[in-house]
């Protein structure tokens, strides 16, 4: 049996689905904190199960019976590592054969602001006696639609991020990853750099949205502090758009370049490109193709 955790998520529910193509549903487990999220899982044939990182007393019985467990990353700021050490400890107790996390890309040394809460974890992982695997993600291609969607309307993307270049790939590309390494045998003991073959600067990125939407639209590089301060005056929190600003800086020296293409060979093609996810909002009027 494989658990994913955190399955009615956005990458969760992806990777549930790749799982699908080569896995029977009835091997499959969901473990959701909100069953009313989970209908589709449900539908699909996959046995759904309610727990909750906060809640440790939740995470024996719904890890019961797993060969294999993906632990995707909380997104509690500030609260993920004693989440994460709850489901590895219950996993230990479930005596589970493989443990996959998402961490982050070359999270030992990552200058990104996620990069303590992953390297913790990794610790924690790496010296509880479980077999692991570990998933270091880049960037998603789809952290820049919100921006995007700002860009068409204003005419302007704005970044502190200078010419720093982002090996981004979809979030699919990494759920598809995460399937695989989850059905292959003999994973434990790895660690994968997971990244875009492709990558882009926030500059190559307004070029894209502006040949796409046949408008001009600029980057404009600004200091981190003056880019902070914008993503909080468009109602981002403060925690968020802090992290969002380290982010960008770190970009400049190559915090979210990746070269490995360990992406593209786990899922045996090539990666999304930015400019198809681009396309892809416009088609579905995320990003509207008018502006104002």
């Amino acid at each position: 049996m494989i658990v994913v955790t955190g399955a009615s998520g956005q990458l969760g529910r992806l990777v549930v689905k790749a799982l699908l193509r080569s896995t029977s549903a009835s091997q499959v487990i969901a473990m959701v904190r909100n069953r009313d999220k989970a209908g589709e899982l449900a539908a699909a044939g996959v046995e759904v199960r309610q727990a909750d990182y906060d809640h440790p007393e939740t995470l024996d019985a719904a890890l019961k019976g797993a060969q294999k467990v993906l632990l995707i990353s909380g997104t509690a700021v500030g609260r993920r590592v004693p989440q994460h050490r709850a489901v590895i400890e219950a996993a230990r107790k479930a005596k589970v054969q493989l443990f996959a996390y998402t961490s982050v890309l070359r999270a030992p040394t990552t200058p990104l602001a996620v990069g303590p809460e992953h390297r913790e974890t990794e610790a924690i992982l790496t010296s509880s006696g479980l077999p692991w695997v570990l998933l270091r993600n880049g960037w998603y291609c789809e952290n820049y639609l919100h921006r995007a969607m700002g860009a068409a309307a204003s005419g302007t993307l704005v970044g502190c991020a200078g010419d720093g270049r982002i090996s981004a790939a979809s979030r699919a590309d990494y759920a598809e990853a995460a399937a695989a390494v989850l059905t292959h045998t003999n994973q434990a003991g790895r660690t994968y750099e997971l990244a875009g073959d492709e990558s882009f600067t926030l500059t190559e990125l307004a070029s894209e949205l502006s040949r796409q939407l046949s408008r001009a639209i600029s980057y404009r590089n600004v200091p981190e502090a003056e880019f902070r301060a914008s993503l909080e005056a468009a109602g981002i929190p403060s925690i968020y758009a802090t992290m969002m600003g380290k982010s960008d800086a770190a970009t400049v020296g190559g915090a979210l370049l990746e070269t490995g293409r360990q992406l593209s060979s786990l899922i045996a093609r090539a990666t999304t490109p930015i400019h198809t996810v681009i396309a892809e909002a416009i088609r579905d009027g995320r990003i509207p193709k008018t502006s104002g």
